[in-house]
């Protein structure tokens, strides 16, 4: 069995967000989040398809909200009590998605 993640301290948080625009980390500290837009529902959809695959491979579950064009994203790690890798790994792994499908004219 794979040990519990290590919470990240609020300086390493911070210091990590510098390099991810977009992302937000929450006044408690304890979470990040962001939201995309996309051209329709087909788009974030689709979008919230590829990252639940990368997610279900990682063990690692988002908290997301879906509204026709719009996907609200909400990452952190119940078993660090806060932020962890994880969150800023599957962090990384939407903004690859959502770069790509707007390459893709999404």
């Amino acid at each position: 069995m794979n040990p519990a993640p290590q919470r990240l301290d609020a300086a390493t948080a911070t210091a990590r967000l510098v390099h991810m625009p977009g992302w937000v980390l929450a006044a408690d500290g304890l979470s990040i989040s962001r939201q995309y837009v996309f051209a329709d529902f087909r788009a974030a959809f689709g979008f919230m398809t590829q990252v639940a695959l990368a997610a279900e491979k990682a063990d690692h579950h988002p908290e997301w909200f879906n509204v026709y064009n719009r996907v609200d994203i909400r990452l952190t790690t119940h078993d660090a009590g806060g932020l962890s890798e994880r969150d800023f790994s599957l962090a990384a792994v939407a903004d690859a998605v959502a770069k790509q499908m707007v390459g893709q004219g999404a």
